[in-house]
């Protein structure tokens, strides 16, 4: 029996879910983005989605190192 959605949850075909462009973004980060993964993205994606990801994950790794060089500066004297 067939169901009524013909594409899984992993269908290459279908924009990325939220959860995913982070996932992109991140490897992005570290540069391990699989070819398969950087063409859908390029594909179905929203390039704003992955804009605004990119920027609030940078923001939030600006403030991890400002909030680790401050206490290490205040432990240390």
């Amino acid at each position: 029996m067939r169901s009524s959605n013909p594409r899984s949850p992993a269908d290459p075909e279908r924009a990325p879910a939220w959860w995913q462009v982070v996932l992109s973004v991140a490897s992005a980060f570290f540069g391990v983005q699989s070819s398969r993964v950087r063409r859908r993205d390029f594909t179905y994606g929203r390039p704003m989605h992955f804009i605004i990801c990119a920027l609030l994950m940078t923001g939030i790794v600006a403030v991890l190192f400002y909030v680790a060089v401050h206490l290490a500066l205040t432990y240390l004297g």
